[in-house]
Order: structure tokens, then C-alpha cells, then sequence
């Protein structure tokens, strides 16, 4: 390890650490923004400290050159157009911090363009690969409980970290209601299917053999405890695999699969931005493309001026 990589934020002059820590509690207490989160934002940060902070006094003192020349640095070292514009956005949104909270000047980020990279589609499962997926017929406590997990994930679109802190209390089975705490600690309520309801209404009535120290958690390992997202993750992608789907199965797949689905259906992408959760409508979009290219298909395959000949 460099004596570059050996810096800390502790071990740096007050001009890189304190704007740094008053980010982060800025992040972590009027964000709300998870441990796990603010653990990547500056580790980010700490990247862009290493690389100047023998040139330069501080962040106030970088400049758009500063940063464009980070940001070739990057490219130079192999790293692809996708992370330097993570990279990129992380810094943007801090100087946007310091500009409006510590009266700096300028924004000398948001005149570096990020590297152009197509984003890729999210991967579903089809309709027909969520009901193989599904057709989980076992008396078993762990196989019970993970078809509820994953009925009430295809059912609700939530995500992994919603669905490891949900407690009993959250889920209203005779309403077909779940409330969930997403991200920034904003709390919605989503609709919960039949099937779903059924499946939680089986691991209901078993769950009180596995109730240990976290009593009000709903779903709970074999250890007692409330069940984490590794676990979740593990346990999806072996079900994957038991039930034949030949798609990789894990948590967000199973998100993206009932968003495309129930756009597919609906064509009400407000509707499906409510239902994720999602703050921006921009942050749906991207399940459109998912729609058109099944009306693509839907189109070369029917229509008289664009069938394919067989």
C-alpha cells in the first residue's frame, strides 16, 4: 500500500475532513441515508482527498480542471465510463452540499462531463418463470417461510433491505396491505396480492416456533433472528436453481420483474413509480424500455407489414 492509499480523513488537514464530516452528518441525520450508504460516499470522497491533497490546500480550492483530471486518471487506470460517472455524481452532489450549506462559490463538478455508457436494462424473469418459480409446494418451515418472502417481493416490488426490516405489525393481511420504509425513511403503503396473502398466512401460523430475541420481526432465520439480506439473497438464488429457472434468481430481479410486469399491463408508469417507492419519475423510465421491446416483439410478430416470413 502507497503512502497515498495509507491517508485517512483523520489523518488529513481540516480542509479535506471537515467538509467531509459535516456531509456526512448532513446525509445521515436530515437524508436519512443508511450506514452502508454513507460508507460508499466516502470512500469516494477519500478517492479524489488521496489524489490532491499534496497539490492543493483543500476542496475549496479544486477547480473543473482538477476534477476532469481526476476523472481521466480513472479511465487511465481501466476503470469503465459506468463507475467514473458514479464517481462523478458522488462529487457533484457534494460541491452542490457545499455551495448551498458552507457558501462556496461554485460547483467546478457540474461543468465535467461524465463518460457516455449505455445503461443496461433491468433483467426479469417472464410471467411464466415467476410461476415455475413459485410452485413451491413443501410442508418445510424455511421453504414455507421463502415462498412468502418472494411472493410478497413479486407482489409488492419491494426491496431487499424493505422486506428484512418489515415487523409483523407492518403487514395487514385481511387489508392485502404492507407497510414498508424505503429509502430516506420514507414510508408508503403497497397493495399485497392474494397468493401473496395466502403464503404469508402459512408462514404466519409457524412462525411462532422460530420467534427468538427480535420477536417483532416477520421474517426470521433458523437461528431465531430476524433474517438478513445475505441470507435472502442465498436462499433465492438456491431456489433458482431447485425450481429449474435458468436465469440467476436474486432480490432485485424479483422487483424489476413485478414493475415490467404490471407496467406491461397497466401502462400507468405514475402508478408503478408509487408503487417502488421511487422519488423521481426519471427513475422509473427505464422500465418503458422493457415495455416497448415486448411491443416490439409484439409487432414484428403480427403485424402484416412487419411479420416475419417464416
Amino acid at each position: 500500500m502507497s503512502e497515498s492509499q495509507a491517508l485517512t480523513f483523520s489523518t488529513m488537514a481540516d480542509t479535506w475532513a471537515a467538509p467531509v464530516q459535516s456531509y456526512s452528518d448532513y446525509l445521515r441525520f436530515e437524508k436519512q441515508y443508511s450506514p452502508l450508504t454513507l460508507e460508499q460516499y466516502q470512500r469516494q470522497l477519500l478517492e479524489v482527498a488521496r489524489y490532491y491533497h499534496e497539490e492543493r490546500d483543500g476542496w475549496l480550492t479544486l477547480s473543473a480542471d482538477d476534477i476532469r483530471r481526476f476523472a481521466m486518471s480513472l479511465r487511465a487506470r481501466g476503470l469503465s465510463a459506468r463507475t467514473v460517472s458514479l464517481k462523478l455524481s458522488c462529487l457533484r452532489a457534494f460541491f452542490r452540499y457545499l455551495k448551498l450549506y458552507h457558501q462556496h462559490h461554485d460547483n467546478p463538478a457540474q461543468y465535467v462531463k461524465g463518460p457516455k455508457f449505455d445503461k443496461p436494462l433491468p433483467r426479469n424473469l417472464d410471467v411464466d418463470q415467476m410461476h415455475q418459480l413459485l410452485d413451491i409446494d413443501d410442508d418445510d418451515p424455511l421453504a414455507v417461510r421463502d415462498k412468502a418472502m418472494m411472493e410478497l417481493m413479486y407482489s409488492s416490488g419491494l426491496r431487499i433491505s424493505e422486506l428484512v426490516s418489515l415487523n409483523v405489525t407492518d403487514i395487514d393481511v385481511r387489508g392485502g396491505e404492507v407497510r414498508v420504509l424505503g429509502k430516506g425513511r420514507k414510508e408508503r403503503i403497497v397493495p399485497v396480492g392474494r397468493q401473496a396473502i395466502s403464503a404469508l398466512n402459512s408462514w404466519l401460523k409457524i412462525r411462532p416456533a422460530l420467534i427468538g430475541q427480535d420477536s417483532d420481526a416477520l421474517f426470521l432465520s433458523q437461528r431465531k433472528l430476524r433474517i438478513s439480506a445475505r441470507h435472502v439473497r442465498e436462499r433465492m438464488r438456491e431456489w433458482g436453481v431447485k425450481q429449474g429457472i435458468s436465469a440467476q434468481v436474486h432480490p432485485h430481479k424479483l422487483r424489476h420483474s413485478f414493475a415490467s410486469h404490471v407496467l406491461e399491463s397497466s401502462g400507468d408508469l405514475r402508478a408503478v413509480q408509487e408503487l417502488l417507492g421511487h422519488s423521481s419519475l426519471s427513475a422509473t423510465q427505464v422500465y418503458t424500455h422493457l415495455d416497448f421491446q415486448h411491443l416490439a416483439k409484439v409487432y414484428d410478430n403480427t403485424h402484416p407489414r412487419a411479420k416475419k416470413q417464416k
